[in-house]
């Protein structure tokens, strides 16, 4: 295996700290990275691609589209409302999700990494 650490420490110094002085704070950090892990999972994907491509759509539209459960569908759109990526109206008994700016931005900045998947 490979040694992937340097052998030398040749750290450039006024350009480091110049970094990491210029670098978010964790709080900042910790949540741009529970944003992007909330779509790391398939179906949150999916029920994020379902939103960006039909507009609004509800819980029984969402688990069609994905072939997964309502009761799972549900679980995994409330997580992406937690990460602000959706936005929920409830209309009677029907549970209404959108996409929000912020999740279309994620989507879209997904797509311009060219993976061939979200395009």
């Amino acid at each position: 295996m490979a040694d992937d650490t340097c052998d030398l420490l040749c750290l450039d110094v006024p350009r480091a700290e110049a970094l990491r002085r210029s670098r978010q704070p964790l709080a900042e950090l910790e949540l741009a990275a529970g944003t992007a892990k909330a779509l790391a999972d398939p179906t949150r994907l999916a029920v994020a691609l379902a939103l960006r491509d039909g507009g609004e759509l509800c819980v029984c539209d969402l688990a069609w589209v994905c072939e997964r459960s309502d009761k799972l569908v549900s679980h995994h759109a409330r997580m992406l409302r937690s990460a602000g990526l959706v936005a929920s109206r409830r209309e009677g008994k029907m549970v209404l999700y959108t996409l929000t700016e912020r999740g279309e931005r994620l989507l879209s900045a997904i797509s311009e990494a060219d993976t061939g998947v979200v395009a």
